[in-house]
């Protein structure tokens, strides 16, 4: 096994084995607001896009209330991958070099592995990291914490709050504006007003169950929700270095699922089943048994996880929210996500990655986008018209590679073709290439729509 590079070494990175490191110090946010207080913005959520949103708006001058459920660090169910998207964010708040200075797994590789076995693994060069969709892995509890810190120092710095371990209980809705929020800290009752308020508050996000439910339309269509379960491994064979691929496979079994493993440095992986909603209910599919059902008794992964341990109680199951197309949908695609008074990023406005399942790239896209174009056009209120453009822009931006997204989900249904696909790219090298693109790649995943394109590469 390969030395990890010097300043990975200087720090210790475990996961559960009680080992305290500098970004998983307590985050001060200071003293909590008076009941009744006012501010410029509330963003609801402190996870990679309430950050983000109350990093722009405060590093626009804004007094900002930021509130969050959780008391920092904590875990957050996740993939940990954090691809080049997100990369361009983080370095426009400030803070890529301390993310890169922080202990991660670089990922050098993407492994896509078939129903019958086979595998194909395509490279991803060092000098494509920002280019491409795939660069870092590392827990969410890491990163997140880098990213509320910064977003905490921020908002405190413009004079606003933030509060942790704020339960938000109800969204205040007058004239059909959002006015504010309420909800408890402490055991103490809090109601706070702003002209603007940010929901994202993830898969469960009060600010979403308010804007779609003010307007009598479904916040949850599971066409188009996954379940996810994911676990934390040691020990697992060919995950040992601080560099390498990350794994996905399409297992016959688990299909129209899949498996993946992503390492995220020293030992440590990231283990975990994904399947959408409506066919775990067709199936009858429970995540937990499945994911053990894979790791003791398929031929292939049981032999790779025969001498490793499962770090304890890092078992979770979670819910992605997906950016995929609605069919008859009631207003706007994928779902709707803003009003007057409101705007969702991120997972509260059901924007992630239908094929990969990440999100974090496109919860840091629509911060950006919302709190841009508020200060473009809203700053002195955000109406139905703001609204209205808001989700406009946003599907403009994300439309096409969320239903190429979508599209290739639906094409991994078929075993024979993933099969068939996968074999030919072990000896084919424009599908290696192609095959990355599914993942990193969204301007270069039209291809595989294109008929001609399919067969003169499979069959010539």
């Amino acid at each position: 096994m390969k030395s990890a590079p010097q300043h990975l070494r200087t720090l210790s990175f475990t996961i559960g084995l009680g080992e305290r490191l500098d970004w998983d110090a307590p985050v001060d946010s200071g003293s909590v607001p008076k009941d009744g207080s006012s501010f410029d913005a509330i963003v609801v959520g402190g996870g990679p896009g309430g950050s983000a949103a109350a990093s722009f708006l405060a590093m626009n001058g804004a007094k900002v209330l930021l509130l969050e459920k959780a008391i920092y660090p904590r875990d957050k169910t996740c993939g940990d991958a954090v691809g080049g998207k997100s990369l361009k964010h983080v370095e426009e708040l400030g803070i890529k070099g301390i993310l890169e200075e922080t202990p991660h797994f670089r990922v050098d590789g993407i492994v896509f592995g078939a129903p019958n076995g086979k595998e194909v693994r395509i490279a991803l060069p060092e000098e494509e990291v920002e280019q491409r969709e795939a660069g870092y892995s590392l827990p969410r509890r890491q990163f997140d914490t880098i990213l509320f810190r910064n977003a905490n120092d921020r908002v405190l710095e413009a004079g606003g709050a933030v509060i942790q371990g704020f339960s938000v209980k109800h969204v205040h809705i007058e004239n059909d504006c959002v006015t504010g929020v309420s909800g408890t800290h402490d055991k103490k009752e809090f109601h706070f007003t702003a002209p603007l308020t940010i929901g994202a508050g993830g898969y469960t996000c009060p600010v979403a169950k308010a804007v779609t439910g003010h307007h009598d339309e479904p916040m949850v269509d599971k066409d188009h929700y996954c379940g996810a379960y994911r676990e934390y491994w040691t020990g697992v064979e060919g995950c040992e270095d601080w560099k390498g691929a990350i794994e996905i496979h399409f297992i016959d079994g688990v299909i129209p699922g899949y498996f993946w493993i992503f390492p995220v440095g020293n030992g440590v992986v990231n283990v975990g089943v994904g399947m959408v909603l409506t066919e775990m209910d067709k199936q009858k599919t429970k995540l937990r048994a499945l994911q053990e059902w894979v790791i003791n008794e398929d031929p292939k992964f049981s032999k790779r996880f025969a001498n490793a341990k499962m770090v304890e109680k890092s078992g979770k199951g979670f819910q992605l929210p997906f950016g995929s197309p609605r069919k008859k949908v009631p207003s706007f695609q994928p779902r709707r996500s803003a009003m007057a008074g409101a705007i969702c990023v991120g997972d509260a406005a059901s924007l992630v990655d239908p094929f990969t399942g990440e999100g974090i790239g496109n919860a840091l896209l629509s911060a950006k986008l919302a709190v841009d174009l508020v200060y473009e056009k809203y700053s002195e209120g955000f109406t139905s018209e703001g609204a209205e453009e808001y989700q406009h822009k946003l599907w403009g931006e994300l439309s096409a590679e969320l239903t190429n997204s979508y599209k290739l989900q639906r094409l991994v249904k078929r075993k024979w073709l993933m099969n068939f696909f996968i074999g030919k790219a072990v000896k084919k090298e424009e599908l290696q290439r192609a095959l990355t693109d599914m993942i990193a790649s969204k301007e270069a995943q039209g291809q595989f729509h294109s008929k001609w394109w399919m067969v003169k590469t499979l069959l010539f």
